[in-house]
């Protein structure tokens, strides 16, 4: 297991105005493998409508005006990552990833917390999760606020969800009404944020998002409800759908554009 020592240092300079607390810096995990999709390569550089699941990620996110640059998190073997369109842009950094994806969020924001204002909001958002809506990360925006909470971006369930036991027997009925799923970008506060992950660390808690970690902490983030088609890309049968929700996306914006 990677150690917090083990989180380095950048040596990729960030432009002066990513130093600006009013503006928001995104990190995307990327150093995973997606094992359940069952290729040859990272789900992440699998072709979604001609370009990377994470070139669409990223392109989505720097489109979006308040966001200033973006943090990629790359395994220390990524052969893929150089032929990124994105890999030479002064927009995007990119750092080491851990062992697990919070480790590899935890190298990033000790890093950027080198050169970042202590209070700028970042966005970490998963890198298989091209669709997420501009108005949704917007939203978030907006709605978190300057609050040491965070927000995080979900969508109230739908479905009836069961509790299993060990043998996959049903426990018991949840109720739902009081159920999300949880989407990303998740945002919070440089510093806020990284004492919380630093803490999961020394203490071995294992947390699954950055969420996770800001509650341990004893923060309480706002879900703010985002729209369904933020998907993450995790089985084969996603890609397909997620060209759907993009094209879906486009219709709707030139519909609206000539509305």
């Amino acid at each position: 297991m990677q150690t917090m020592t083990d989180a380095p240092s950048t040596d990729v300079p960030l432009s002066e105005s990513s130093k600006d607390s009013s503006h928001c810096f995104a990190i995307v995990p990327a150093a995973g493998v997606g094992k359940r999709m069952g290729a040859s390569i990272p789900k992440q550089y699998l072709l979604l409508n001609n370009q990377t699941v994470l070139d669409a990620t990223i392109e989505r996110l720097l489109a979006h005006p308040l966001v200033k640059g973006v943090a990629v998190v790359i395994s220390l073997d990524d052969q893929w990552w150089p032929t990124s369109r994105f890999a030479n842009d002064e927009r995007v950094v990119t750092f080491d990833g851990g062992t697990e994806r919070y480790h590899s969020v935890f190298n990033a924001l000790n890093a950027l917390r080198q050169n970042l204002h202590p209070q700028t909001r970042l966005l970490v958002h998963d890198a298989a999760r091209p669709c997420v809506r501009h108005t949704d990360i917007s939203r978030l925006i907006q709605q978190a606020g300057s609050s040491a909470d965070g927000a995080i971006l979900g969508c109230p369930v739908r479905d009836t969800m069961k509790q299993i036991d060990s043998r996959q027997h049903i426990h018991k009925t949840l109720d739902r009404d009081t159920m999300w799923h949880a989407f990303t970008p998740q945002l919070f506060q440089l510093s806020i944020l990284y004492d919380a992950m630093h803490a999961a660390l020394r203490d071995n808690q294992p947390v699954t998002d950055e969420a996770s970690a800001m509650e341990l902490a004893g923060f309480h983030p706002l879900m703010v409800e985002g729209h369904a088609d933020n998907i993450k890309i995790t089985r084969p049968e996603d890609l397909a759908l997620a060209a759907y929700y993009l094209e879906q996306q486009i219709i709707a914006d030139e519909s609206n554009q000539h509305a």
